[in-house]
């Protein structure tokens, strides 16, 4: 047939929009993003016979038709099918991979189930195609095809056709080349230079620029520059940088921006890659000359050469959604980073490793940086992925930041307030930092040490619970608060008290002189020690660290409690015989120690219903196409955003005019996207048992019901009543007989 007689959109023939995704295949050749041959070749008659069917009559009436005509069901079938019953067996030599391209074309849609429609409308099949040669599949053939969905070539050949499809049917360019991110490092490391002549790449640095092409893990005490070594490993090729908190990735953004890249041709370099980045954009790129709606979508169709995300926005393909090749195949020519790899709970960690190990089979590199690593999590990587020992080191030395004073006791007021003041009578730097394993207790503790403080306003409160605006203006305090050097280069001296949660433990780049924390397991206490004396340069003379061993054991098994006992007794013991002094190499030997497999096979965190073990066994089963793309979340912890009732009734006017600016027809797309951002800078994230306790109230008619705020048609957020205050959200339970409110 002559495909350039038929149309594949009104404005483009099936010979033009073939013509495009060959030009997106070429490209991705000349990347090097295809090295394979015989993969190419298959991409190429992918992209060459996936719109065959549309020659169908039905097709091409709606195609030059000026109305818009809908897809009839009764007299048409999918092009994507009809495809397959056009592709001739004898154009390959193996009859494997003629399968591998039947299921590419045949599934390159997700319209309808092939399977079904294949061998129920045989008939009307036939009819459609009774112009031209077919080549039937009958029910051997289509269960041959179906297995081609474990099959990792036909895999790649499927993700490769979704990538030139899309941009060519886009019409935008599916990647941007990494030519510059070498020559960026070596810029950096010339000026370090400039600032003193002896400045270069450190051994694990250097280990990472040799082991470009190796998958590694890197174990790395605080301040070493694991950043700059994570980007040196992906050197000029396609890479991501995945972090387990939005608040660390914006950071890492805007480090990278500015420090590596010289802000210089970012939109087409550097991208964000979680739920809030549009946002991001337009308040920190505002005055920059570009088109941030463009930016976003570059990002989000992963055309941009370095990333930084989070887990979830990459990690989802694990569910096998229809189109999850496209993702897997992208990941098979690009360098993951994972940082802080023991902030994931046992169900996030097994979609993680099971993520990993797809991307290496599939061609991928993969890299782990990490300032503490346990055997336990050593040895559940290193089942999975291709690591070789002589490419996992660790980078350690007997330099001593912390001195450790343990306390057989909860952390209380007293504590920290008599450190308070002895050092403000002293005229010492007063930097002190609280991490509570609870919101509840960070909030208990702050109200009790505001209540017994003179300057009060010397005290400040950072948890999830906060509205985004609210939480954003404390990170940003936070981070100024807890700088190492002041502007003179002199160690900065401040004086105040920050209670949070393990919010701040990870890749936030705080410095305090003082930490009060309660127990947590060892891997989150060494993270949460990184937070003091960070970058070394205080005197640690005095304890620095006060760990309290004792903790409420109705949080054990609940989110930002320990998983179970074993962890916290592991924990425990570890911690009881450190009084004084910790090096950074005692720290690596006490996980070493303590956090085996040994020690940790029977917790629950490996064994138990929602452990590793068993979550990791289940994605494995999991069926190609069982799920929907949004039917299953990555994250485990079903939450919802409201905005609390006191934030709403304060701020009903401005919302009302953001509402106003959201809704009028005549507004651009990126004052409607700000205009949205300006209402969910109100929301809170709660946890979604709590959502559903609230509803309950208000069917018991114990709770005021307010009204939704819709922000778009299928998008909407809910007012909540509750209390919302200096502590931020608290929860609230409802008696069923009296309208009484107990705080929790």
């Amino acid at each position: 047939m002559n495909v350039n007689l038929y149309q594949a959109k009104p404005n483009q023939t099936i010979e033009e929009h073939v013509q495009c995704l060959m030009k997106v295949l070429q490209l991705l050749k000349e990347y090097g993003y295809i090295q394979d041959e015989k993969l190419y070749f298959l991409v190429e008659k992918a992209c060459e016979h996936h719109d065959d069917g549309k020659v169908n009559p039905q097709f091409q009436l709606r195609a030059k038709s000026k109305k818009k005509i809908k897809f009839n069901q009764e007299k048409e079938i999918p092009h994507n099918i009809l495809s397959g019953f056009l592709l001739n067996p004898e154009e390959f030599e193996t009859e494997e991979d003629f399968y591998r391209i039947l299921f590419a074309i045949v599934y390159h849609h997700d319209y309808g189930n092939p399977y079904e429609i294949m061998q129920e409308k045989q008939d009307l099949i036939r009819e459609l195609l009774s112009e031209f040669k077919i080549f039937p599949i009958n029910r051997r053939k289509m269960n041959i095809m179906q297995r081609m969905m474990y099959d990792d070539l036909a895999i790649k050949v499927k993700g490769f056709l979704h990538k030139c499809d899309y941009s060519a049917s886009g019409n935008y360019l599916a990647e941007y080349p990494n030519e510059f991110l070498q020559d960026a490092l070596e810029h950096v490391k010339t000026k370090w230079k400039c600032e003193n002549p002896d400045s270069d790449w450190n051994e694990m640095q250097r280990f990472c620029m040799e082991k470009r092409d190796k998958n590694i893990i890197v174990v790395a005490q605080t301040g070493m520059g694991k950043t700059e070594a994570g980007f040196q490993w992906i050197g000029n090729h396609k890479g991501y940088f995945v972090l387990p908190l939005r608040t660390a990735i914006n950071a890492i953004y805007d480090r990278v921006k500015k420090n590596i890249l010289c802000d210089e041709k970012i939109d087409t370099r550097l991208s964000i890659l979680h739920s809030e980045s549009l946002a991001y954009y337009s308040r920190h790129l505002e005055e920059n000359d570009m088109d941030l709606l463009e930016y976003e979508n570059r990002g989000k169709r992963f055309s941009i050469p370095l990333n930084i995300s989070t887990m979830d926005q990459l990690f989802d393909f694990v569910f096998k959604y229809q189109g999850y090749e496209l993702k897997l195949s992208i990941f098979s020519y690009s360098k993951i980073v994972i940082d802080e790899i023991q902030m994931y709970d046992p169900e996030l960690l097994a979609y993680l490793i099971y993520g990993l190990k797809r991307i290496v089979q599939m061609g991928g590199k993969v890299a782990i940086m990490t300032a503490t690593l346990s055997p336990f999590m050593k040895e559940l990587l290193m089942r999975e992925i291709d690591f070789q020992e002589e490419n996992v080191c660790t980078f350690t030395n007997n330099m001593i930041r912390h001195y450790i004073k343990t306390k057989e006791e909860k952390i209380n007021k007293k504590d920290i307030l008599e450190l308070y003041e002895k050092n403000s009578k002293n005229g010492k730097s007063n930097k002190i930092l609280v991490i509570c394993n609870t919101i509840r207790k960070a909030q208990q503790l702050y109200t009790e040490l505001k209540d017994e403080m003179s300057d009060s306003e010397k005290i400040n409160l950072l948890h999830s619970r906060f509205t985004r605006a609210e939480r954003a203006e404390k990170e940003k305090m936070i981070l100024e608060f807890g700088r190492t050097f002041d502007q003179l280069g002199n160690i900065d001296k401040q004086e105040g008290i920050w209670i949070s949660t393990s919010l701040v433990e990870a890749s936030l780049d705080i410095d305090f002189d003082y930490l009060f924390t309660e127990l947590q397991d060892l891997n989150s206490l060494m993270q949460r020690l990184g937070r003091c004396n960070r970058k070394a340069k205080k005197n640690v003379d005095e304890a620095n660290c006060y760990v309290y061993l004792e903790i409420d054991h109705s949080i054990l098994s609940s989110n930002g409690g320990f998983v179970d006992d074993t962890v916290y007794n592991i924990s425990r013991q570890a911690m009881e015989s450190i009084d004084g002094k910790l090096s950074e190499k005692a720290k690596i030997e006490l996980l070493n120690n303590y956090l085996t497999m040994e020690n940790l096979k029977e917790s629950q965190y490996y064994r138990g219903e929602k452990g590793y073990k068993q979550t990791l066994k289940w994605i494995e089963g999991i069926v190609p196409y069982q799920y929907e793309k949004n039917e299953k979340r990555l994250r485990n912890i079903l939450s919802q955003d409201i905005i609390p009732s006191p934030v709403y009734e304060k701020n009903k006017t401005d919302i009302q005019y953001a509402l106003d600016i959201l809704w009028n027809e005549k507004t651009e797309v990126l004052e409607k996207i700000r205009a949205k951002e300006e209402i969910m800078k109100y929301a809170v994230n709660i946890s979604y048992w709590q959502w559903l306790e609230y509803q309950a109230a208000v069917k018991k008619d114990i709770a005021e019901s307010y009204p939704q705020i819709k922000l778009g048609h299928y998008e909407e957020i809910p007012v909540m009543e509750c209390v919302y205050g200096e502590l931020g959200y608290e929860k609230m339970q409802y008696d069923c007989v009296v309208r009484e409110t107990k705080f929790i």
